[in-house]
């Protein structure tokens, strides 16, 4: 039998990346491996670039908008949408307004590529916005040590 973990407040680690706020609900520590759960606060012209993961990830809208692109489709995302990618699915998101997601990874240790791509948070709010792009070449490096496939945009 697992363990049972209960948090009545956000302690977790949490990180900066991309322009949005990652925050561990649940490490891959707490599950056993067996997954890693995630509150994700992303603003307008964040987000990831189109990625593969070699688990399977569901994705609960909270709060905020989103446009969400899988399998070559758009769907448009408010509260209450859940999306289910099994592993190896070609996904990215793009926020239409300040978008909070639950995110749960099956099995756990994706906090790890955050925690490597990422900066720690300071505090549990968004960050600065960016002033400069991020580098795109070293998430693909970060993330292919974690088993993801990162697709670099042209241009």
């Amino acid at each position: 039998m697992g363990k049972t973990v209960v948090r009545t407040e956000a302690k977790g680690d949490a990180y900066w990346m991309l322009g949005g706020l990652y925050e561990v609900l649940a490490s891959s520590e707490d599950t056993e491996g067996t997954a890693t759960v995630m509150q994700m606060t992303v603003p307008v012209a964040s987000g990831p670039p189109p990625h593969t993961h070699p688990g399977s990830e569901s994705v609960y809208v909270v709060e905020g908008t989103a446009r969400v692109h899988v399998n070559g489709e758009s769907h448009d995302a408010g509260p209450g949408a859940f999306f289910h990618f099994p592993a190896g699915t070609l996904e990215t998101f793009e926020p239409t307004s300040t978008v909070k997601l639950l995110i749960t990874y099956q099995p756990g240790g994706i906090e790890h590529f955050f925690a490597e791509a990422g900066e720690r948070a300071p505090r549990r709010e968004l960050p600065p916005p960016p002033d400069t792009p991020p580098d795109l070449a070293r998430l693909v490096e970060i993330g292919e040590r974690y088993g993801m496939q990162i697709q670099v945009p042209p241009g």
